[in-house]
């Protein structure tokens, strides 16, 4: 191929990566929300992870890949562990009381972290005054969205979940900044499963510790659930993760960052229209907010 047939097949791949994250992954809450109402939340990520971490790797070896050393093993497994193990875990296990849409605009402060986690590593840089406020406005917003009922016991978000999805957003922050710097794999699709894979095992663990297996039952299965299980495996994993992934090699993490203008966007709305979430004032005000933090933040970072 020539290079300009090169940069436009480049080119094409990045658009079609940045549609997989902002559109899939803002679909997918709504779909969590559905799969937990009768699925236990650990159960339902460990048959997730596993079935689309094993696809996937048995797909990219038929295909030839390399077999994965053991430094790939190590540093996927981290990777995956921070990023869906604890990151996506959260938003798994708060989905049972918290909103699709509250859960996505929590979420979307994940690039406010990704400055302090950048900032924070050996070497790290410090971020430049304006992303600093950018981060002050970001925490401003949250504080807007999940009180007052934390501090006088009212409102409509659950703050034990709210802060469960702050800290799983802190965990996806520092492991996307690893991601950057640790070795690169052989073979980054292979990287990709083993770091589904490894959530897939963390799952399955938690679940059998807290007990939920016993709870599920086949015949409580909804039509639903099933459908958004089916979508989150093919489009949240094998997607939605793998265009992501491929995003933090291949854009700038201002760029790749962009995907939380828009995701809690859809999953907002989504929210509204098919899962009979409140759209209130508060709602409204804490989302402006978040999202002009996120817009201040990345667009101090670079391009």
């Amino acid at each position: 191929m020539t290079p300009a047939a090169l940069a436009a097949r480049d080119r094409a791949r990045i658009v079609l990566a940045f549609f997989a994250v902002y559109v899939v992954w803002g679909s997918t809450y709504l779909a969590i929300r559905f799969a937990v109402e009768v699925v236990p939340p650990f159960f339902m990520g460990a048959t997730r992870m596993l079935t689309a971490g094993l696809l996937l790797y048995a797909a990219v070896r038929i295909r030839g890949a390399p077999a994965p050393s053991m430094t790939d093993v190590r540093t996927a497994a981290l990777s995956g562990l921070l990023m869906l193990g604890i990151g996506n875990g959260s938003v798994m296990w708060a989905a049972q009381f918290v909103p699709s849409g509250i859960l996505s605009l929590i979420i979307a402060g994940v690039p406010l972290w990704i400055v302090l986690a950048d900032w924070a590593r050996p070497g790290g840089t410090r971020p430049r005054s304006r992303a600093l406020a950018g981060v002050g406005v970001g925490l401003v917003g949250i504080a807007i969205l999940i009180g007052p009922r934390i501090f006088v016991g009212v409102g409509n978000v659950d703050p034990v979940g709210a802060l469960v999805l702050v800290l799983g957003s802190m965990s996806w922050a520092i492991g996307s900044v690893a991601s950057r710097h640790l070795p690169r794999p052989t073979s980054a699709l292979i990287s990709v499963s083993l770091q589904i894979i490894t959530a897939g095992v963390a799952f399955a663990i938690a679940s059998v510790v807290i007990g939920e297996w016993p709870r599920f039952a086949i015949d409580h299965l909804t039509t639903r659930a099933v459908l958004s299980w089916v979508y989150l495996v093919l489009g949240g994993s094998l997607i939605g993760y793998t265009a992501y992934v491929y995003l933090l090699s291949a854009v700038s993490p201002a760029k790749a960052a962009t995907y939380a203008y828009v995701t809690p966007v859809i999953a907002v709305l989504l929210g509204w229209a098919f899962g009979g979430e409140a759209l209130g004032p508060r709602t409204i005000a804490a989302a402006t907010v978040i999202l002009a933090s996120v817009a201040i933040t990345t667009g101090t970072q670079g391009s």
